[in-house]
C-alpha cells in the first residue's frame, strides 16, 4: 500500500498515485460525478470519482466503478475514509488548485448518519461532543497556535537561562488562601488542589535556581459562569532572582510575550486571518505603564467610574482603559502598577517610599486582565508582620516562611493564564472555545 501523505504535504507532491486518509466534510453526487471533500488533522482535498452511474458492463473493472459510486453514495458526513488515487494540479479548483481521481476507497471507519451538533449549535451544545467541534479547521488552528505560542515561550526561558519546574497540584494548606479551594480526601487526611504555584516557584529562589518556569494546570473553586472563568486553567508562571523593582518583572513578561506572539504571527498569521478574519499584531516594547490610580482617574474622564475606589479595576474599567491605550499609544497591552496594599496579597512587596502601595501591576490585554505580577517581600520578619496584617497566622504559613529563614535574594515573578491570552489573541468570546476541554461548575465532562 502506498504509504499515507498528509494534505498538507500534496502540493509539493508530483502527479501521480497517492493515498490519503481523513475524515468527510462534504458530498456533491451529481449525476455522471461524485466529489468529496475530505479533511485530515493538515487540511482539505477535493476527491473525485468520474465513473458513470451505469457504466458498461462489457469495460474492465466495470462492477469496482459500480461499486465504488454506490459506496461514495451511501457515505455519512464524518465517515474516515482512505483513499488511493491519481493526485492532479489543476488551478482551476478552487480548493488548494488539487484534486485525486479516486482509484479505490477503504471505508476505514462510518459515521452515525445523523451528527448531533450543527454549525449553529449552541456553545454548551457543541462542548458536550467536543471531539466532534474539534474537528472544524478553526479548532484545529487554535490548538497549533497554542503548541507554537507555548514552545516560543519555552524558548525565550531556555535561552535566558531558565530552568523549567513542575510543582505538585496537591497541597497540605492552600497557596495563598483559602479561599476558591478544592478540598479533597486523602489518605486519613486532606489535601487541597493548587491554586497556584505560588509558593512552590518562591521556594527555587533560596534554593538557588535564579530564574524559573512552569505552563502547567491549576484549580479555583470559583463559582463564577463568566467567559473568561474556569475551575481548572492552563497557568503560565515565572519567578526570577535578584529583581531591582517590579519593573524587572515587565521587562521580562514583554519581552516573552513579543517572542510568544512574533512566534505566532510567523507561522500561523495567514491562516489566523483566513479563518478568524484578525491581522495579528506584535505588540512593540515597552508595553505602557499606567499607575492603577491614574487609570481609574482616566476611566472617570470617560465616563465610567470603577464602583469602588478602594477596589481593584473591575470589567468595564478594565476595557476602557484598554480603549484609551488603543487611541494614545496604538498599544492592546498595559500595564497597571502601584496596586494598593490594600486589595494585595500579604509577600508582595510595598513601595519605598508610599506602604500604601505595592510593587505589583496587572497586565490587561485587549480588554481583559491576563496576568498578575509583583516583587516579593523578601525579609522574614516583614513578612510575618504583613502576614498578621492581612488575618493570617504565621504558624499556619510555617512550611513558606521557612523559605525566608535561610537566605533569599530580592525576587519577583508573574503568574498568567493562557487560555485568556488565546481567547483574546484570536477574538474570541470565552475561553470555553480555546480551551481542549473545558472545566467550570457544572462541567465535567466529556
Amino acid at each position: 500500500m502506498t504509504e499515507r501523505v498528509l494534505i498538507k504535504d500534496l502540493a509539493a507532491h508530483p502527479d501521480g498515485d497517492v493515498t490519503v486518509s481523513g475524515w468527510v466534510e462534504t458530498i456533491r453526487d451529481q449525476k455522471n460525478v461524485q466529489f468529496i471533500v475530505m479533511r485530515d488533522e493538515s487540511g482539505a482535498v477535493q476527491l473525485v470519482n468520474g465513473a458513470l452511474r451505469e457504466p458498461n458492463p462489457e469495460l474492465p473493472n466495470s462492477d469496482h466503478l459500480l461499486a465504488l459510486t454506490e459506496a461514495i453514495s451511501a457515505l455519512a458526513h464524518g465517515s474516515f475514509i482512505a483513499v488511493t488515487g491519481e493526485l492532479r494540479h489543476n488551478e482551476r479548483v478552487k480548493l488548494g488548485g488539487l484534486e485525486i481521481e479516486i482509484a479505490s476507497m477503504d471505508v476505514v471507519s462510518e459515521a452515525i448518519a445523523e451528527t448531533p451538533i450543527a454549525s449553529d449549535s449552541s456553545l454548551d451544545k457543541r462542548l458536550d461532543w467536543r471531539f466532534l467541534d474539534l474537528r472544524r479547521p478553526e479548532q484545529n488552528l487554535i490548538f497549533r497556535i497554542q503548541t507554537t505560542f507555548e514552545h516560543a515561550l519555552r524558548s525565550y526561558w531556555v535561552d535566558n537561562d531558565f530552568i523549567e519546574i513542575h510543582t505538585p497540584k496537591l497541597m497540605a494548606s492552600a497557596s495563598e488562601s483559602r479561599a476558591e479551594l478544592f478540598e479533597l480526601e486523602y489518605f486519613e487526611g486532606k489535601a487541597y488542589l493548587a491554586q497556584s504555584p505560588q509558593f512552590f516557584k518562591q521556594m527555587a529562589q533560596p534554593a538557588g535556581f535564579g530564574k524559573v518556569f512552569e505552563i502547567a494546570p491549576a484549580f479555583r473553586a470559583d463559582p463564577s459562569f463568566t467567559s473568561r472563568h474556569a475551575t481548572e486553567f492552563t497557568s503560565i508562571d515565572a519567578e526570577m532572582s535578584w529583581v531591582n523593582s517590579h519593573e524587572d518583572v515587565m521587562k521580562m513578561q514583554e519581552e516573552l510575550l513579543v517572542a510568544g506572539f512574533t512566534a505566532v504571527k510567523e507561522k500561523h498569521g495567514e491562516e489566523i486571518e483566513r479563518l478568524f478574519g484578525i491581522e495579528l499584531q506584535v505588540p512593540s516594547t515597552p508595553f505602557p505603564r499606567i499607575p492603577l490610580a491614574e487609570a481609574k482617574e482616566i476611566v472617570a474622564s470617560r465616563g465610567y467610574v470603577v464602583p469602588r475606589a478602594d477596589a481593584d479595576m473591575d470589567p468595564e474599567g478594565e476595557r476602557q482603559i484598554a480603549a484609551y491605550v488603543k487611541e494614545t499609544y496604538g498599544h492592546d497591552f498595559v500595564f497597571l502598577t502601584e496596586y494598593a496594599w490594600s486589595i494585595r496579597p500579604f509577600y508582595h512587596k510595598r513601595h519605598e517610599q508610599d506602604a500604601e502601595l505595592t510593587n505589583s501591576y496587572d497586565l490587561i490585554y485587549n480588554g481583559t486582565e491576563i496576568s498578575t505580577g509583583a516583587q516579593r517581600e523578601h525579609r522574614i520578619e516583614v513578612l510575618e508582620q504583613q502576614a498578621r496584617e492581612k488575618g493570617l497566622e504565621p504558624d499556619e504559613l510555617s512550611f513558606y516562611l521557612d523559605f525566608f529563614r535561610y537566605g533569599v535574594p530580592p525576587h519577583g515573578g508573574f503568574g498568567m493564564g493562557l487560555q485568556r491570552i488565546l481567547m483574546l489573541m484570536l477574538g474570541q468570546a470565552s475561553i470555553r472555545e480555546v480551551t481542549y476541554l473545558f472545566r467550570g461548575p457544572t462541567r465535567l465532562l466529556p
